[in-house]
């Protein structure tokens, strides 16, 4: 497991955000620690037509901190 800090994807409300809440985003987001290997999609506007994979602890410029869980 590794630390996740503000401005990484998995604490960013673009991971995963076109399907409901699993119990791995819910435990990324309260724990702020995640497997390196976990995958999810990117729902940022600008990179939705690519279908972006990611992991919890990639990042861009277009962070937006998620709600809290």
């Amino acid at each position: 497991m590794q630390a996740v800090h503000n401005g990484q994807c998995g604490l960013c409300n673009h991971f995963g955000e076109h399907h409901a809440k699993s119990s791995v985003l819910v435990t990324i987001l309260t724990s702020k620690k995640a497997d390196a290997a976990v995958l999810d999609e990117c729902g940022h506007p600008k990179h939705a037509a690519l279908h972006l994979k990611v992991s919890p602890i990639g990042g861009c410029d277009g962070f937006v901190p998620a709600a809290q869980a």
